[in-house]
């Protein structure tokens, strides 16, 4: 069993991240430049897709905390350091900014001309935050079980 945690201690941080640069950096951009692809099906994409993504996010990260604190070598501080810092970047983007997105798509949806919302911006700067730590879980994790 022990080798299954180890397998996802250091297969989850990638899996991860493979979403986030895909979805958030690949998809979330490109959907807007597609033929035929309006804003208001765009937005309606987008918060399917984030809502799946979000979703995903909670489990691979109940995942690795299980997996951290199962397996029989005890994660290092960095390692748990890493994975709080995660769980509250994600739970602001989950609690905090996605409501307010949320509510300002609905009003996009309704017909209402809005300019560029700063809680789009926050939530990039989010996902900015998540692939560098991502990538950080991904090295120490590595480095902790060669």
């Amino acid at each position: 069993m022990n080798e299954l945690w180890t397998a996802l201690q250091l297969l989850g941080p990638a899996f991860w991240l493979g979403l986030v640069v895909a979805i958030s950096f690949l998809e979330a951009p490109i959907k807007f430049r597609a033929p035929g692809v309006t804003i208001p099906i765009g937005l309606g994409i987008g918060r399917r897709v984030f809502r799946a993504l979000n979703i995903v996010e909670i489990v691979v990260l109940v995942v690795l905390w299980v997996a951290a604190l199962a397996a029989d070598v005890s994660p290092s501080a960095g390692e748990r350091n890493l994975l709080a810092a995660l769980t509250i970047v994600l739970a602001i983007q989950v609690a905090g900014i996605r409501p307010p997105l949320s509510r300002r798509s609905d009003r996009v949806l309704a017909g209402e001309e809005l300019p560029r919302s700063r809680a789009h911006l926050l939530y990039v700067a989010f996902e900015v935050v998540k692939v560098v730590l991502l990538i950080w879980l991904a090295v120490v994790t590595v480095t902790a079980h060669l």
